[in-house]
């Protein structure tokens, strides 16, 4: 799953990003062709450089083909139709993970001390 700790730099090489998603550099290049919304920074010999912008875009995209299991081209319509409002549930989603994340935490903590 996605890495949080995103927001510390302007650019991410296409290894980090990979490393944020645990996914291949080669599916983000993939998803790069399929996907308007991703496209990174060409620098020197194509290296490219993915802004935060880009993770998001990226973010969304891992959302729907990988946890919620979409095709692409189903993907493609859902961000085309109604980015948004899929934004908005994958925002919600991740806050809410983040909650249940820290509540466990403090269950555990609890848990420790009786």
């Amino acid at each position: 799953m996605l890495n949080k700790n995103k927001n510390l730099k302007l650019y991410y090489s296409i290894g980090e990003v990979a490393q944020m998603f645990n996914v291949a550099e080669s599916l983000l290049r993939y998803w790069e062709g399929e996907f308007p919304t991703i496209k990174p920074k060409k620098v020197g010999k194509g290296v490219r450089q993915y802004s935060k912008d880009d993770i998001e875009a990226i973010r969304l995209v891992y959302h729907l083909v990988k946890e919620q299991g979409m095709t692409l081209s189903g993907a493609r319509e859902v961000i085309h139709h109604s980015k948004d409002g899929t934004t908005s549930r994958l925002e919600i989603i991740t806050r809410l993970e983040s909650v249940r994340d820290q509540l466990q935490s403090l269950n555990k903590a609890l848990n420790e001390l009786v």
